[in-house]
């Protein structure tokens, strides 16, 4: 083994990519950007996409970087990225349209009509997946009740991160994490579900074989190492290319008393399982089962996260008030606990046109007081997420028997030490913050266990443990935080007696 060996991760998220380098020396793993860029969705007319060919010039420019940093050669390369949203190849391989992003609004109604149709308990029974409209299920459903002619053209289907391995390697497969986003993949089975593909009348040819994570796909495509200077190939790495799953490959320590929570524009909270449960009570609690880098599945619940700030932050800001996050921290620590509550995984909060009208709109409906400064705001989410994080803890120790003592925080919420210490506090347990490139980190360690330079995930978590700096949160104030978590469960159950009261008018 050379002194250091560097294992390209890209790293896509829904506002940002990078490129990144992470160098093994034999005991340790180093993390250095080389290429970061902006991402998000495209409009164009009423439709929201995904800028694809950008994305794919991005990780060119990013290798390239690297080649002039470097000069050798990498041992491999892996991409990880968000689930459910996909692109649709034809006869020859070529693109057909603009993938479209899972925040575009025509999925809309989907699932309610497909449940109706096939049931919503079905559709988890068959894929374990927790029914979300925003889910690759029901983007192509919409797809087959438009007639769409892109569907009727396809001769082959691509996630996201799936896209651009085949653009690097020339091989199309379907990795199986991601395969496992998309509520049309048999967890159990460990294939397609021919049953809810028939259910949905979509063409199963165009579902492309699935890899598993660690799979070497093959070299660099010749055309490439010409395009960004490198003088040979080498491997492409199927990683465990669902980010929450690269995340969750990076975290020494996830025992049987631990529970995992990806902390960023979405908030991801679960525990390792063997096999997926498909309970009743798992279904009615909103779970989901989704791969692991191990092969194995994560029982956890999605749930809109710091994105509900971000997006009041950004309005404030087109307003002409930009407001840091410290500012909103420093503010949040100074207004009243325990004001204004809401619910988090409500769907009020997945896509609304004007977020702060959200938060104000339930706050009102729920008989709360109406956070109005940025300060309030910010607390008002920031105490929701640490009690909606509670309750998933204390519905999976229901679930499962466990007693979960520790929550790991990874990714970009792990920096916020308001929110972890919130978190900790809220849930009454230990927080463990840290790794905050959790995603990269796990990304590179797959392609390390698949070119054989570490032995195994735990060999590399153990060495992770060595090389990454993490910060440990106790909880207080126990007494204070367990009312404020019985006002929590009040206004979460008024709101969804309001949502039932709507729907039935």
């Amino acid at each position: 083994m050379s002194a250091s060996t560097s294992f390209l991760a890209v790293d896509l998220g829904a506002s940002s990519g990078r490129l990144m380098d992470c160098r093994w020396d034999g005991l340790r793993f180093r993390l250095d950007e080389v290429h970061r860029f902006p991402n998000g969705g495209v409009r164009f007319g009423a439709d929201l996409h995904w800028d694809a060919l950008r994305l794919w010039a991005e990780i060119e420019s990013g290798l390239r970087k690297f080649r002039g940093l470097r000069g050798d050669l990498p041992a491999g390369i892996g991409i990880d990225a968000w689930g459910v949203d996909f692109a649709l190849l034809d006869e020859r391989d070529r693109l057909i349209g603009n993938p479209y992003h899972y925040r575009d609004g025509r999925t809309r109604g989907v699932a309610a009509a497909v449940e109706a149709a096939i049931g919503g308990r079905e559709l988890f029974r068959l894929t374990g997946v927790q029914t979300m409209e925003i889910n690759t299920a029901f983007q192509l459903a919409r797809m087959v009740m438009d007639h769409d002619p892109q569907l009727e053209r396809a001769r082959g289907l691509l996630m996201m991160p799936d896209l651009f391995q085949f653009l690097m390697s020339g091989e199309k497969r379907a990795e199986y994490t991601e395969a496992s986003t998309t509520e049309l993949y048999d967890l159990r089975g460990r294939r397609w579900s021919s049953e809810a593909l028939a259910k949905l009348r979509l063409p199963a040819g165009i579902f492309p074989e699935v890899a598993m994570p660690a799979t070497i796909l093959g070299p660099l495509l010749p055309a490439v190492q010409a395009e960004c200077g490198f003088s040979g190939g080498f491997p492409c790495i199927a990683v465990a290319s669902h980010d929450t799953a690269s995340a969750v490959a990076a975290i020494p320590g996830l025992d049987e008393g631990s529970v995992f929570l990806s902390s960023g524009t979405w908030s991801l909270m679960g525990i390792a399982v063997d096999e997926p449960n498909l309970s009743d009570e798992a279904f009615a609690g909103g779970f989901t089962n989704e791969g692991s880098a191990t092969g194995a599945a994560l029982l956890m619940k999605n749930m809109t996260g710091l994105w509900i700030l971000q997006e009041c932050a950004r309005m404030w800001e087109a307003e002409g008030r930009p407001v840091q996050w410290a500012e909103l921290e420093a503010a949040a620590a100074e207004s009243e606990a325990f004001r204004s509550l809401i619910d988090p995984s409500a769907a009020d909060f997945q896509a609304p046109a004007d977020m702060r009208a959200a938060v104000q709109r339930w706050c009102a409906q729920t008989g709360q007081a109406v956070p109005e400064s940025p300060g309030q705001m910010a607390r008002c989410v920031f105490e929701s997420l640490s009690f909606g994080y509670r309750a998933v803890v204390e519905e999976l120790e229901r679930l499962t028997g466990r007693a979960l003592e520790t929550v790991r925080i990874v990714g970009g919420g792990s920096l916020n030490r308001f929110l972890c210490q919130m978190t900790a506090d809220a849930c009454g347990r230990q927080v463990v913050a840290g790794p905050v490139e959790a995603a990269a980190l796990g990304n590179a360690l797959v392609q390390a266990v698949a070119t054989g330079h570490v032995k195994s995930l735990a060999e590399g978590q153990a060495a992770l443990r060595d090389s990454v700096e993490y910060r440990s949160y106790e909880p207080r104030h126990a007494e204070l935080w367990r009312e404020g978590f019985e006002s929590f469960k009040k206004v979460v159950a008024r709101g969804a007696e309001g949502r039932a009261a709507a729907a039935r008018t």
